[in-house]
């Protein structure tokens, strides 16, 4: 497993992830509500350079430091990106900020009402690379739609099994079996998975895992989670929510942490000058940060 030290940071320190891991798919959506329309680029080279642009002017504002960010989730690509001189992850390190990589290649098709991680080819590589990135953990997403049985305890078979070879490259994996916010049984879809994991858990020997969930509909439900020995954090998605009702839901979970993406980045424009898009992302902050002290 990682470095001990940077270990026990990220399972007592105070602060929220960043999720700054928008990849392909997500990529054009994200850009049109940071303001740069489709239109405005005419290539997956040019679309990328643009959220990567974006990404830099984040991470380089003064309000996105290690006071209140404990750590930030990167996508792949990020990880060539430079900033003065230095490699993303690095650069992060250096503002106090544990770097995460997001590894999985998107969703299959949805069976059994769930929607299972693509195959990850190469993966060895990219561990070994995010190693050499300075790269702490990894963090791996699929989804549940309903509270169908197999389809949750396949979710977790896949999460567990991929967690097993990033803890054996020597990092340290998120796991997240999101739960959508439209799922007409939410709460007993959250139940499923709830024992899913707890009966894994004992597998993982003397090692840990974080696991990233959707904001549970009955506060504290993840509590025993949070105080389980064989996980290190429990960190919630904002799922969909606005960052008020995220907020809101967080507050009254005590011990989970934030992971937004989506609601971290609302209100945050191109054309913002510094100086606005520096109080808006400070404000936000601030708030994702103080619902993440409960």
């Amino acid at each position: 497993m990682g470095d001990q030290n940077e270990l026990h940071r990220f399972e007592t320190g105070e602060g929220f992830i960043a999720a700054l891991d928008q990849s392909g798919g997500s990529t054009p959506k994200a850009l049109r509500l940071y303001g740069i329309e489709d239109s405005e680029y005419d290539s997956e080279e040019e679309m990328f350079r643009l959220i990567h642009q974006a990404r830099t002017r984040i991470v380089t504002s003064p309000a996105f430091t290690g006071d209140r960010i404990l750590g930030a989730i990167l996508f792949e690509a990020t990880l060539d990106g430079q900033i003065d001189g230095k490699g993303f992850a690095e650069y992060l390190r250096s503002r106090g900020i544990i770097p995460f990589l997001k590894i999985d290649k998107g969703l299959e098709e949805t069976q059994q009402d769930v929607q299972l991680m693509r195959p990850i080819p190469n993966l060895d590589q990219l561990l070994s690379r995010a190693r050499e990135a300075g790269v702490f953990g990894t963090k791996e997403r699929s989804v549940i739609h309903a509270a169908h049985q197999e389809g949750i305890a396949a979710v977790v078979q896949q999460q567990f099994e991929l967690a097993r070879e990033v803890l054996d490259a020597g990092l340290v994996p998120i796991l997240e079996p999101e739960v959508s916010i439209n799922a007409p049984d939410k709460q007993q879809a959250e139940e499923i998975l709830k024992e899913e994991i707890l009966n894994r858990l004992e597998d993982l020997g003397d090692e840990k895992v974080a696991v990233k969930i959707t904001i549970p509909e009955i506060d504290n439900f993840y509590s025993d989670l949070i105080a389980h020995p064989k996980i290190a954090r429990v960190v919630a998605l904002s799922g969909g929510y606005t960052r008020q009702e995220a907020n809101e839901r967080l507050s009254r979970n005590h011990g989970l942490i934030a992971s937004f993406s989506r609601a971290l980045l609302d209100g945050l424009t191109a054309q913002q000058s510094d100086e606005e898009f520096n109080q808006t992302l400070d404000e936000t902050i601030e708030s994702i940060y103080r619902a993440s002290l409960t």
